[in-house]
């Protein structure tokens, strides 16, 4: 097992893998609408539904991130 990570179960291995997938497709998402801006003529409509789409990415990292590390209220 990795020195970083070194009591994780399984699942939370799974939500760690999960979130790197997450965090990935969400740059790529970041690096699509940027290339779209930059186009001679940008397709809102497509611009607006990859936003969209990154939105609800950035909602799904969060609540990977909160099971991984829940907000303890001490």
């Amino acid at each position: 097992m990795n020195d970083d990570e070194p009591f994780l179960n399984e699942e939370e291995l799974a939500m760690h893998a999960r979130l790197k997938v997450l965090q990935l497709e969400h740059a790529d998402l970041d690096a699509s609408i940027e290339a779209l801006g930059h186009m001679p003529v940008p397709d809102q409509l497509m611009i607006a539904r990859l936003k969209r789409k990154k939105l609800l990415l950035r909602d799904e990292i969060a609540k990977v991130e909160d099971r991984i590390l829940p907000d303890i209220i001490a």
